[in-house]
């Protein structure tokens, strides 16, 4: 992670969705941002304050690679279903890691959407540095099952 290499987006509040490289059993996001020490505004206001983490089956429908026919809703039949929400900490460590409600989820995903709904103070432009997905990748085995 290195100053001014972010994703930014206009104003403090934004949203992103992130395409994962295989289907995911979530149970955690790690979010990182720079040091205010190495900032180039010597302040860290851009960085993510309240942040709310979605899943949903319709991306995969709308992005064309879900097989299945129909996706549409989730099994509460809801377009999007909320993981969780957390506050990235700017007074704490750069890398925090927040635990996804009912973790792991019985259902595995492809995307997730991360949405800022505040930033520190930054009225122009808001920076992503890092976001991590945990989670068990679907398909794979347990560790006892693959000892043998």
């Amino acid at each position: 992670v290195s100053p001014g290499n972010c994703w930014p987006f206009q104003g403090h509040q934004g949203q992103v969705v992130i395409r994962l490289p295989a289907r995911v059993h979530l149970t955690a996001v790690t979010v990182q941002h720079i040091a205010k020490e190495v900032s180039p505004s010597g302040t860290v206001i851009s960085a993510p304050r309240d942040v709310a983490v979605f899943v949903s089956l319709c991306w995969a429908l709308l992005a064309g690679i879900w097989p299945w026919g129909k996706a549409g809703v989730d099994a509460d039949g809801e377009e999007e279903t909320l993981l969780g929400t957390f506050t990235y900490d700017v007074a704490k460590e750069l890398v925090q890691t927040f635990p996804l409600k009912n973790a792991p989820l019985p259902r595995a995903f492809s995307y997730i959407k991360l949405l800022v709904k505040s930033n520190w103070g930054n009225p122009a432009y808001t920076c992503i540095y890092r976001v991590q997905v945990h989670g068990k990748m679907a398909n794979q085995k347990a560790w006892s099952e693959t000892r043998g």
